[in-house]
């Protein structure tokens, strides 16, 4: 059996079903400390089940890459009430000494890759205590996700485009995750219109019915997934009954972000939403080779974590970030 096709067996069984909590409440929550440090973030458990994934024909604002509608399982997951912010990820990138999670802990988090220096300040000077973290790669999140791993004996990493937006949903089935007739995007999110051009801190404005905050607007965020403007038609045709359906990338751009940001218009603050990564974002970078870890340019992109459930054994993570990150 080849390496590629065992890494993706081994990924598949991170994703393994736990349908005894599908009806878990979407109301509890846990809060993680990161070891050595006083900051702590909170999560909130998504129960697992099923949704139609993507947008009907007739949704204002609807854009081609968000059909054709499918139904999508996902199994129960942790996911982050808030946007990761700076008190989060630059303990990732700039502590140079770490504890390791425990003594049973084999893996080292210190020996996890570190951020090089951003070309700029990456926050234009919109602010840091509080604020969602921005401008750093798909690639950069993943080493912190395989980073926070390590230094907590606790699996993380990114949601799927499917695990997203069912949690984004919460159980709606239209384009926003609450009533219009009782509530607006005005009280959801940040958008170009109400934003006044920056991003603000995170839980400003009201969750979504389980809780999450910034789902849509404030900053947009990565996924797991390649952004491919077929990948319904794809998943619906060739992944039908599968649980936890995702494109798997294999090339640098298009990635997948989703949310809608401070800087978008409020058609793009929808559930259904998707916003592919473009080259474009690393335009002013002056680097030979451009950086891995930061884009100069997309100030409105940052992410979000979740934590399996079912969490895998350590080889199962280990062939995760080989799939995901190389080596």
């Amino acid at each position: 059996m080849n390496k590629r096709l065992l890494n993706l067996l081994m990924f598949a069984a991170l994703l393994l079903p736990f349908s005894a909590w599908s009806q878990a409440a979407a109301s509890e929550k846990l809060t993680q400390q990161i070891p050595g440090t006083e900051v702590k973030f909170d999560m909130a458990l998504i129960p697992g089940g099923t949704y139609t994934m993507g947008s009907p024909e007739d949704e204002a604002g609807r854009e081609e890459d968000e059909g054709p509608q499918f139904e999508v399982s996902v199994d129960s997951f942790w996911m982050g009430v808030y946007e990761v912010t700076y008190d989060e990820y630059n303990i990732f990138r700039d502590k140079t000494l770490d504890l390791p999670a425990d003594e049973n802990t084999e893996w080292n988090a210190d020996a996890v890759a570190r951020p090089s220096p951003p070309y700029e300040d990456p926050t234009f000077g919109m602010g840091k205590e509080g604020f969602p973290a921005v401008s750093m790669t798909q690639f950069g999140a993943l080493q912190y996700c395989k980073w926070l791993s390590e230094k907590t004996g606790v699996f993380y990493r990114l949601p799927t485009e499917a695990e997203w937006e069912y949690a984004c949903r919460a159980g709606m089935t239209g384009p926003y995750y609450f009533d219009e007739a009782e509530s607006s995007i005005e009280d959801h999110a940040w958008y170009y219109e109400n934003s006044s051009e920056k991003y603000h801190k995170v839980g400003e404005k009201q969750p979504n019915p389980w809780g999450l905050y910034d789902m849509l607007g404030n900053v947009s965020e990565w996924t797991l997934d390649q952004y491919e403007e077929d990948a319904y038609q794809v998943m619906s045709e060739k992944m039908a009954g599968e649980v936890n359906p995702w494109i798997h990338p294999t090339k640098l751009h298009p990635r997948t972000v989703r949310g809608g940001s401070w800087d978008n218009d409020v058609e793009e603050q929808r559930c259904s939403c998707r916003i592919p990564s473009s080259r474009r974002w690393k335009e002013r970078d002056p680097q030979i080779p451009k950086s891995f870890w930061w884009n100069t340019d997309s100030p409105f992109v940052g992410f979000r974590i979740i934590r399996p459930y079912n969490q895998p054994s350590p080889e199962e993570q280990q062939a995760f970030w080989e799939m995901v990150l190389g080596g």
